[in-house]
């Protein structure tokens, strides 16, 4: 798990994951805080391996590590989260010190899981269809005192317990 701790401890990782916990402050809903990474990487990697999609465990905390990283600027600036995200991700992935850097098709597959955690679409590649569904699955919308006022559509709010 050395490159995860790399991108987790990169400084632009740390300045916009700074800048979100103080949107985020007062947020009633949903937040985007490191315990929404790990819970969406952490289900992700469980469904990896009961579903045998083979996907290495670091490209999995990694894409999770960052599809979020971008929702600061979705806020301020009213860039997609998914948009800003996979901008600030790029950066981050192409400048990891030596030893922990990912290859050209990593950071493609991380970069595209990235962008397509939001919303599903036909041929969506395995990282991101395992990003996108395990960052719904992360949500207890089913224990959320604020559930009733969300606007997230039902079919997107997760109801029951999974993994």
């Amino acid at each position: 798990m050395r490159r995860v701790n790399a991108v987790r401890e990169h400084p632009l990782f740390q300045e916009y994951y700074e800048r979100l916990l103080e949107l985020e402050t007062d947020r009633r809903f949903c937040r985007h805080q490191m315990e929404h990474l790990l819970d969406t990487a952490r289900i992700a990697y469980i469904r990896n391996l009961e579903e045998q999609l083979g996907i290495e465990k670091e490209l999995i905390y990694t894409a999770a590590l960052l599809h979020d990283i971008g929702k600061s600027l979705q806020y301020e600036k009213q860039i997609p989260h998914e948009l800003a995200s996979a901008e600030i991700a790029e950066k981050i992935l192409h400048s990891l010190p030596e030893g922990c850097t990912f290859t050209e098709e990593e950071i493609r597959q991380i970069l595209t899981a990235v962008r397509g955690h939001r919303k599903a679409h036909s041929n969506m590649e395995p990282l991101e269809k395992l990003l996108y569904e395990s960052d719904k699955k992360s949500r207890l919308c089913y224990a959320c005192l604020a559930e009733k006022e969300c606007n997230w559509p039902e079919t997107k709010k997760n109801k029951e317990i999974d993994r």
